[in-house]
């Protein structure tokens, strides 16, 4: 009997933590890059906002712990609307009003997720458009960064559009910063990129120690758990793909902190 209970309560315990504490968490994932091109820049990097319709407050915590990074550029991966509960989905005109509110001073450049396709690519393009977020399929932005030119880089989406790299990368001097929102595009992008930005997976969001992510189920990549979260190097080719900050299918989280990227380069 007391075992039971003891297996009842575990339960529960986990219950909580995996639908109310982890999910609601926003961590502040930090990355120190070697780079003389870029030393002394700062990138925040947000994806996989999945808002719902009363996620207001997440949504404005969000902002704030950008803004209070002060960074350079901020960059978003997509997927900022949910599809696989549209009742519940936050309207897209109204989530980029809160991102907006991302000080100008930091300028920010954006691409789209599945998500995002299958709510209305166009729509979810103008939305950020209006508001200040250049929104980049298969094309790419100069940003200047006090007497330093970088290259924002950013591709359609894998699943619901056509993904161009040499395209996206047309006219592109080093450095460059490439913006996908699926990691699975990574070997087809060039050495002469200094770094991939990816989301998608939610870094697995359900993680079992010894067992791996359940999140494998849930997004799906040819590649399994090869780049489903981190930082990963591949010769001389670097990716960070980011947990995300909110969720797909179940509002549920373990072991896979929502997070914003900081990238500090030196």
């Amino acid at each position: 009997m007391k075992k039971v209970v003891l297996a009842v309560i575990l339960i529960l315990i986990c219950a909580v933590l995996w639908f109310f504490v982890e999910p609601r968490l926003i961590t502040v994932h930090r990355y120190k890059i070697q780079n003389s091109e870029l030393k002394n820049i700062r990138i925040v990097f947000a994806a996989d906002f999945h808002v719902y319709k009363n996620g207001h407050k997440r949504l404005e915590k969000t902002v704030k712990k950008i803004n209070a990074e002060k960074p350079d550029i901020v960059l978003l991966g997509g997927d900022y609307v949910r599809t696989d509960s549209p009742e519940k989905s936050m309207d897209i005109e109204t989530i980029a009003k809160y991102l907006a509110q991302i000080k100008p001073e930091y300028q920010t450049a954006a691409v789209l997720g599945n998500h995002d396709c299958a709510y209305g690519a166009q729509r979810v393009k103008t939305a950020l458009q209006k508001n200040n977020i250049k929104v980049l399929m298969n094309e790419n932005l100069p940003v200047k960064i006090g007497k330093k030119k970088i290259f924002v880089a950013g591709t359609e989406d894998l699943w619901f559009g056509q993904p161009d790299v040499p395209k996206t990368l047309k006219n592109t001097k080093n450095p460059v910063i490439l913006l996908s929102h699926n990691p699975d595009i990574f070997p087809e992008i060039p050495e002469n990129v200094d770094l991939t930005l990816s989301g998608h997976t939610h870094g697995g969001q359900v993680v079992f120690p010894f067992f791996g992510a359940m999140g494998q189920k849930v997004v799906p990549s040819k590649y399994g758990d090869k780049y489903i979260r981190g930082f990963i190097k591949e010769g001389n080719k670097k990716m960070i793909v980011t947990n995300g900050i909110g969720t797909s299918i179940l509002p549920v989280r373990f072991n896979a902190f929502p997070e914003i990227v900081v990238i500090d380069f030196y």
